[in-house]
Order: C-alpha cells, then sequence, then structure tokens
C-alpha cells in the first residue's frame, strides 16, 4: 500500500469530510496510535458520503490539500486516496460521482495488506452511532476491527445499541497493550454466524470540535477563522482564510 510508511503492519483507516480537518481528529488519531501502538493512520478524505448526499462546503482538492496540510510532520499519519471521488466526477466536483462506500474501501485496503499485516477502522462517536445505516454496516468491524473514541461516560448498552442487528457485544480482557498512557477498554462483538472480532473503545477524550461550528465560526467572521483558529492546525486556518473558504 503505497499510502503507508515501508514496513507498516498496523494500519487504521481514518475516513471523514474533513471539512475541515481540525485539532480533534488528530488528537483521536494520536490517542488511537499510541493505544493500539498503530504504525501508520490513513487520513482518507471521502468523495461523496452515501448518508450526506448534499454538497460538500469545499471541494475534494480543497478538503485534501488541508488534510495534507494537518497531517504535515505527524508521526505515523498519512494522507490515502482510496476514498477519494469515484470515476465519473468531473472536475473536482463531487455532485455526479458514484458514492464511497467503507465496507468496499476497506475490502481494498484490506486485499493490500503486507502479510501479518493488520486493519483497523477509526471513527468517532457520531460515525458509530450512525452505523446501523452504512451499507453492510454489520460486516464492516469483521473487515477491520473498530477503534472508537468515544464520548465520555459512554456505556455498554449505548454500545449494543447502537450495533448494527445481528450484532451483540460483551466486555474482553485486555488485550496486552497496557504500557500506554491513553485509556481503552476492549470488547468482542459477535455476529449470528458465531464469528467475534475485538472492538476498542477509547473512552477519555474530551474532544468536542466540530467541523461545521468551525465553518460557522469562519463565515460568521467573514472569512478570518479568529476562535476557529483556536481548534485548528496552523497551516490550516491559513489555507481557509488564504482560499476564502466556508464564506
Amino acid at each position: 500500500m503505497d499510502e503507508t510508511r515501508e514496513g507498516a503492519r498496523r494500519i487504521a483507516f481514518f475516513g471523514g469530510s474533513f471539512d475541515p480537518p481540525h485539532l480533534g481528529h488528530l488528537a483521536v488519531a494520536r490517542a488511537a496510535r499510541e493505544a493500539l501502538s498503530l504504525d501508520a493512520v490513513l487520513f482518507a478524505p471521502v468523495g461523496v458520503q452515501p448518508l450526506k448526499r448534499e454538497f460538500a462546503a469545499t471541494s475534494f482538492e480543497d478538503r485534501l490539500a488541508m488534510t495534507e496540510l494537518a497531517v504535515s510532520g505527524q508521526p505515523g499519519f498519512a494522507v490515502s486516496l482510496v476514498d477519494a471521488p469515484r470515476t465519473g466526477a468531473a472536475g473536482g466536483s463531487t455532485s455526479n460521482s458514484t458514492p464511497n462506500y467503507t465496507i468496499d474501501t476497506l475490502l481494498g485496503l484490506r486485499a493490500g495488506l503486507p502479510p501479518g499485516g493488520s486493519l483497523f477502522c477509526l471513527m468517532g462517536a457520531d460515525s458509530f452511532l450512525g452505523l446501523r445505516q452504512w451499507r453492510r454496516g454489520a460486516e464492516i468491524p469483521f473487515v477491520a476491527p473498530l477503534i472508537v473514541a468515544s464520548r465520555p461516560g459512554q456505556q455498554l448498552g449505548d454500545l449494543a445499541a447502537a450495533l448494527p442487528a445481528g450484532l451483540t457485544i460483551d466486555v474482553a480482557p485486555a488485550c496486552g497493550h497496557l504500557g500506554s498512557a491513553i485509556e481503552i477498554q476492549h470488547y468482542r462483538l459477535h455476529n449470528l454466524a458465531g464469528d467475534s472480532t475485538p472492538f476498542h473503545l477509547l473512552p477519555g477524550l474530551h474532544v468536542e470540535v466540530s467541523a461545521s461550528e468551525i465553518r460557522d465560526q469562519v463565515r460568521a467572521a467573514s472569512g478570518e477563522p479568529a476562535h476557529a483558529r483556536e481548534l485548528l492546525p496552523l497551516a490550516v486556518a491559513d489555507y481557509i482564510r488564504s482560499h476564502g473558504l466556508y464564506r
């Protein structure tokens, strides 16, 4: 996989609009990398989200450029084009392109893993709570075990209620990554066929940064991301200003 460092064996796919990528995204990725000893976290801006078919606030090219700026110099982070607009998108517009389905993306990534490699799927709490609506959502954790950045105080019952039909969850023993300072909780998911897969929860991240709120702040400030600059990597804030985004 050319998006990862040579020799990477433990890789997490981190998909999203990244419109814009903010410090919350970086905090989640750092915590996951440390807690699960990941070699690489792939930030993959999505072309078209099936559940959010309205236009993104910015073009794919702008979101890709901002994501590259956000992860630049960050150890173990890389930008991947694996979720770029599908064939048929014109001029960078995603309005007519085929939706990107996470199950297909993960299957493609897993097929390209080096021998002995492990693939994970990293997501925030909001994405996990919508998993029931994803295409083949019940299969996704068995293609790539989930790492979920949970809200503080998330309960096991809350997790079970969010699972796609046919999946159950129970507590699992710690998986041997006890040297990390990042709090992590381990579970196992089970399906009706009797298969099981790990499920990892990061419950101690007090990250409440909304990309939509950042866009609103930039609009209200007539393109100068004043307070929003505190929530963004500096290079991303400068890109937003210089390109007149979100006005």
